[in-house]
């Protein structure tokens, strides 16, 4: 995390310096609500669940149904477990797939599992066996980051994961989470919200969609798409493909925990007017990210 935290140092001041904006003036004074800290044109949804206490403290547009982008990458990880054992010793060339995916946000390996695994199978199965409420399959199941879901129901994700799935798929899911990079497979800077303005060690899973396939600055030498019949997500002709579901403004979601032993879940997810660059984003999304965090610690003390 601290090589994370280091990186890209103008970006981070830029975002300090807007977080301030949403400090509260005294102790007693309430931060701003976290939808307020940016214009009205972007969509904004979020929820907080702390463990200890086993409730939502904090939430917004928690139900609304936004496209998953690569956040869904979790669900593919666990139903690979459900597919082939908890217990049962990950082979080479599947660990090759899971841990780049779930760290790194590795397109290909997600395209691959997704149509080994039955495509919308996986979420259909996910589901039933989270009890997932706003939670869809994608209507062109060959673009996985269609899938539909919504602040609540990451949260269900993250509770199932921290506290119903076998202890080896915990650790596996959330060991890999603690160890994502600050690069992504694809070559964007992926350390955006979260692990810019949630303090202490965290695990975060990001998403994105309509950016482009090029970072504007790549961090990492980018891997070629590779073909193989899934993709995360499909060319701008897709628009009204789904009546309900925006597949096209571009979005941006932030997720994970933080505080000891997990303790707390965040998610946060956006939609961006059509026409806004990485950099605006991420420094958007952080900063709401950071006033969520402001707000829910007021709120529980």
């Amino acid at each position: 995390m601290n090589k994370i935290r280091s990186t890209a140092t103008a970006f981070v001041a830029a975002a300090a310096m807007a977080a301030t904006a949403v400090l509260p003036a005294s102790a007693q004074e309430a931060p701003a609500a976290p939808q307020s800290v940016v214009s009205s044109d972007v969509t904004v949804a979020f929820a907080v669940f702390d463990r200890a206490s086993n409730r939502t403290t904090l939430q917004y547009n928690e139900h609304k149904k936004i496209r998953s982008a690569s956040i869904v990458k979790i669900l593919i990880a666990l139903d690979y477990f459900e597919t082939y054992g908890a217990d049962t010793e990950i082979p080479a060339a599947d660990l090759a797939l899971l841990q780049p995916m779930l760290r790194s946000s590795d397109d290909n390996a997600a395209s691959e599992l997704w149509v080994r695994l039955g495509w919308e199978k996986i979420v259909e199965r996910a589901v039933v066996r989270l009890h997932l409420h706003d939670t869809a399959p994608p209507v062109n199941v060959g673009f996985w980051g269609y899938t539909a879901l919504s602040a609540a129901d990451v949260v269900t994700i993250y509770r199932y994961v921290l506290d119903e799935a076998h202890p080896k798929v915990r650790d596996f899911v959330m060991g890999n989470l603690h160890q994502a990079t600050a690069c992504a497979t694809d070559g964007f800077d992926q350390s955006f919200g979260i692990p810019r303005a949630v303090p202490g060690d965290v695990a975060f899973k990001q998403g994105w969609s309509r950016f482009g396939d090029v970072p504007p600055r790549p961090c990492v030498e980018p891997k070629p798409k590779i073909a193989n019949g899934a993709a995360k997500e499909g060319p701008l002709s897709e628009r009204g493909v789904s009546a309900d579901l925006d597949l096209t403004s571009p979005a941006m979601h932030t997720t994970g925990t933080y505080g000891g032993h997990d303790r707390k879940i965040m998610a946060v997810l956006t939609l961006e007017p059509e026409g806004t660059t990485w950099d605006e984003s991420a420094q958007r999304i952080t900063l709401v990210t950071g006033a969520v965090y402001l707000a829910e610690r007021f709120i529980s003390g």
